[in-house]
């Protein structure tokens, strides 16, 4: 298992050529590549966000590299960054950080899309999603305040890692005090949802329909 490092900005080197640090506000460009190249229910969306690239990047991503640094893990290879694990401690504050200093220049530099949403875009979805956020936490929120959030490109896949990195993320919030950590995933993300039941997760709700639905999972951090 990996162990919270002494100083905070390195981790403890992983096997083979993998291995994990902290993230920052320098690891956009390469995280935000990551976000992309996972943002279709967890395939590819190069092709869908051929408009914005970033799109998703700076609603995923971006925020917690910024807010909570010390709670962003970066994985990387001999080819460069290949996957993050991302946290935040209190949900509601961070929406509320999130409200007032990141938002604002989200929806001014990325006018409201016009016309019917039937016929927008993915790129002009998610600028609506600047606009007209969704802050929703699932149930019961005072056992599951922190939420988190993983993302890894096919070839950092199936070595452990995400089990790994998580379960440095959680004791890391459990340190901070948190009782329990929460996540959503795409409904037709069958595979990630199998692979946090297996890190003990429990589905807690789902919400919406079942192409664009979200299923929600929390984890007890109390023992």
């Amino acid at each position: 298992m990996l162990h919270w490092g002494n100083t905070p900005q390195t981790l403890a080197k992983v096997m083979s050529s993998f291995h994990t640090r902290q993230g920052g506000a320098g690891d956009v460009e390469a995280t935000y590549l990551i976000c992309l190249k996972t943002g279709d229910h967890g395939a590819d969306g190069t092709d869908l966000y051929v408009e914005d690239p970033d799109a998703l990047g700076r609603i995923f991503v971006g925020p917690y590299l910024f807010f909570e640094p010390e709670l962003s893990l970066i994985l990387e290879d001999d080819q460069g960054v290949c996957g993050y694990a991302l946290a935040a401690l209190d949900s509601k504050s961070f929406y509320q950080r999130y409200e007032e200093s990141w938002r604002p220049r989200l929806c001014e530099e990325h006018p409201m899309p016009e016309g019917d949403p039937a016929t927008w875009s993915p790129s002009q979805t998610v600028h609506s999603w600047y606009h007209e956020p969704d802050y929703h936490c699932p149930e019961p929120y005072a056992h599951y305040p922190s939420h988190m959030h993983i993302d890894f490109l096919a070839r950092a896949r199936g070595h452990g890692y995400g089990r790994r990195m998580m379960e440095v993320l959680m004791e890391r919030l459990k340190s901070l005090g948190s009782p329990g950590v929460h996540l959503g995933v795409s409904i037709r993300n069958v595979t990630a949802m199998g692979f946090y039941r297996r890190l003990g997760f429990e589905e807690l709700e789902r919400v919406g329909g079942p192409v664009d639905g979200c299923v929600y999972f929390g984890k007890s951090l109390a023992s």
